[in-house]
């Protein structure tokens, strides 16, 4: 007899007729030993190191000026979008207002838009970016240049720096025609 097997946080339990067995169940099955059950948590857990995806988070923060936020990187050239990785059971909004308050000293002060979400081939061939649009927020401090962050300021729209990633370039022209052009970053 063959199980499936559904995961209920970190621990596997086997499936029979389509719903999962109780503790006591489980305990008592024999026909699952536990040299079984780790072979299945090891072959999940090569399944995800082989299979799984990265996501990071971006933030198109624009004030009533017509100005966007834009950071440079002591570690990669050029002026970007502020934002970063997605920890593992980390919401989306809450890791971008973290990467907010890490790289712009910059506070949520209503919701942030998806905008989109992108396959980022430059990182990776498994990595996402989930584009957000911020109009809502408060500038908690003058952002001062640290070991991540070089410089980080408001743009106008119409006079981007010298230094302007291509993918951000694309992702505020489609901002601004409120239209996505590409699913790649």
């Amino acid at each position: 007899m063959r199980h499936l097997h559904i995961q209920f946080g970190n621990d596997w339990r086997p499936c029979v007729n389509g719903r999962a067995q109780t503790d006591a169940e489980r305990d008592s099955d024999s026909t699952l030993t536990r040299l079984q059950r780790l072979q299945t948590r090891l072959l999940h857990v090569c399944f995800r190191l082989r299979r799984g995806m990265t996501l990071g988070v971006r933030a198109a923060v624009l004030n009533d000026r017509g100005e966007v936020f834009l950071v440079r990187h002591t570690y990669t050239p050029g002026w970007q979008l502020p934002g970063g990785g997605v920890e593992v059971g980390e919401p989306m909004v809450e890791a971008l207002a973290r990467e907010l308050a890490e790289e712009a000293r910059i506070s949520l002060s209503g919701p942030a838009t998806l905008f989109g979400v992108y396959f980022n081939r430059t990182i990776s061939r498994r990595d996402h970016v989930a584009l957000y649009v911020v109009r809502d927020f408060v500038v908690d401090a003058a952002k001062t240049p640290d070991l991540e962050i070089a410089e980080a300021r408001f743009f106008p729209l119409d006079a981007l720096p010298q230094g302007l990633t291509p993918g951000t370039r694309r992702r505020l022209k489609e901002i601004s025609d409120d239209k996505i052009s590409s699913v790649e970053w």
